[in-house]
């Protein structure tokens, strides 16, 4: 009983295992903004993963119809292997904007939290504490099973779609967080993300998803 109970939470951190959208926000400014050219940047020093989201990406923009790039093919290596002022990045959304880029799509993980799951084989209503002998007997296994408390990672990640050709204050267009429960393969996991963000872009009215 106690293993498939453990297979049964394991299922559910494991069905869980994907990109659900947290908040939302899109700027009055932009209500009718629909992107043209964008450059899709991963903010991670994990390359795999961030070659793998920028393309995923990618591909989907251009299913939509819009022209899109990662920034993994577009930017210098030095520009994300050395610490950049402001005024060379600002420098770099120039030469973007003079490539005909309009907007520029940014994730980047904004903090990790990590989560339990109690795994005792059945749940105990109130009767069992009224006696301690009782109590202890069945709940001892804490001392020895060390997979009594599962432990799983939450990844709070930011996508934010910015419009490059306006340099002011104003030029966030729409941002939206996202949780990522205990992300156990790059590849699904980037493609769990890759959907969420889609969603979301559709939902706001940013793009329009070609089924």
């Amino acid at each position: 009983m106690k293993a498939l109970y453990s297979i049964l939470v394991l299922f559910l951190i494991v069905s869980c295992s994907s990109s659900r959208v947290v908040d939302s926000w899109k700027s009055q400014d932009y209500a009718n903004y629909k992107p043209k050219k964008v450059l899709i940047v991963g903010m991670t020093d994990n390359l795999t993963a961030r070659k793998q989201f920028e393309e995923q990406l990618q591909t989907e923009f251009n299913k939509s119809g819009i022209e899109a790039m990662g920034s993994y093919d577009v930017f210098e290596p030095s520009f994300s292997n050395i610490k950049q002022t402001e005024a060379s990045i600002n420098q770099e959304l120039e030469r973007l904007s003079k490539d005909g880029y309009d907007s520029i799509l940014i994730s980047a993980v904004k903090g990790v939290n990590e989560k339990e799951v109690y795994s005792s084989p059945t749940y105990r209503t109130g009767y069992y504490w009224r006696r301690f002998g009782r109590y202890y007997y069945l709940y001892q296994d804490v001392y020895f099973d060390d997979g009594y408390y599962n432990r799983y990672k939450v990844y709070h990640i930011e996508a934010s779609l910015y419009n490059i050709k306006e340099n002011n204050d104003k030029s966030l267009v729409w941002v939206a967080s996202y949780d990522i429960v205990d992300p156990k393969q790059i590849n699904t996991t980037v493609t769990n993300y890759v959907k969420a963000i889609m969603q979301s872009l559709n939902q706001e009215g940013i793009i329009n998803i070609k089924k």
